[in-house]
């Protein structure tokens, strides 16, 4: 009976975790660019209590008594599906429709990768001429090339225009968008499920993940499209959350109420000793 009561620990024990997991999604509904988590579970060690083996007569007993040592959380998988597009009046605003990513260094220099395209055009220079391309935390967004977006002249942001293959356009005297030498950078990766959370909309490379694939100088993926004035919202399916968060909770009481019948047992077993 000490093995039941350690069993349930272990479910309740899981059980939080994916009440945590669900909470935090439901946490984001709103965030810009967020993918949801979901919880999986692994069954612990088998105890044998009667092994294959024959009876005195030999006759074969082909199955085995095993029981089962409980519950862990095995992984937080996450859900990369396309969110909703969500139509924003900024010019600066962008969401991807496919599986690509946006990339830009963090403070260590490092490359980070990003649904999130909530951008600004940033004044880049003390002289107001130039215009960068950043994150809402002011981080530089990099060019196909890898470089930093920086337009010069004294551009007029609202008038910036953004193709469908992420090509920077600004208009000529005459109207004309013309190119202006800058293709926004999307990546994607073969196992986006391996990347690393470094923040709430944030991911860098794994091992798991595979190394970062430039969109632009690979024909063997799909290209993503970038679409102008609107933003990817939150994956979070919230009837979807709410029904997984109600059997949780059940599970979580079914654990519960596993250790106290345990308990229950335990004391009658005393009491027969007394």
């Amino acid at each position: 009976m000490v093995r039941s009561l350690w069993s349930a620990a272990t479910g309740m024990n899981a059980q939080q975790t994916n009440v945590d997991t669900i909470a935090n999604n439901l946490a984001n509904v709103n965030t810009t660019g967020f993918k949801a988590q979901q919880a999986e579970f692994k069954s612990l060690l088998y105890q044998d209590l009667n092994s294959v083996t024959t009876t005195a007569n030999g006759d074969p007993k082909p199955t085995t008594s095993q029981v089962g040592l409980g519950v862990r959380t095995a992984a937080l998988t996450q859900l990369f599906s396309q969110g909703s597009l969500l139509d924003n009046p900024s010019t600066s605003a962008f969401a991807i429709s496919g599986d690509g990513f946006f990339s830009y260094n963090d403070a260590d220099g490092n490359a980070v990768y990003t649904r999130n395209g909530d951008f600004i055009w940033a004044i880049g220079n003390a002289e107001g001429t130039e215009l960068v391309l950043t994150t809402s935390d002011g981080n530089p967004i990099l060019s196909t090339e890898g470089e930093e977006i920086r337009l010069e002249g004294g551009i007029i942001s609202n008038r910036i225009s953004v193709g469908a293959d992420g090509t920077i356009y600004y208009p000529d005297e005459e109207g004309v968008p013309q190119e202006v030498g800058f293709r926004i950078g999307l990546w994607q990766f073969q196992n986006p499920g391996g990347l690393e959370r470094v923040g709430s909309t944030t991911w860098k490379v794994s091992a798991a993940s595979g190394p970062a694939i430039n969109e632009a100088e690979d024909d063997n993926v799909q290209s993503s499209i970038i679409r102008q004035g609107y933003l990817e919202g939150s994956n979070v399916n919230v009837a979807t959350e709410m029904v997984n968060l109600i059997v949780a909770q059940r599970a979580y009481e079914m654990n519960s109420t596993a250790i106290t019948t345990t308990d229950q047992m335990m004391q009658t077993a005393n009491r027969l000793k007394q």
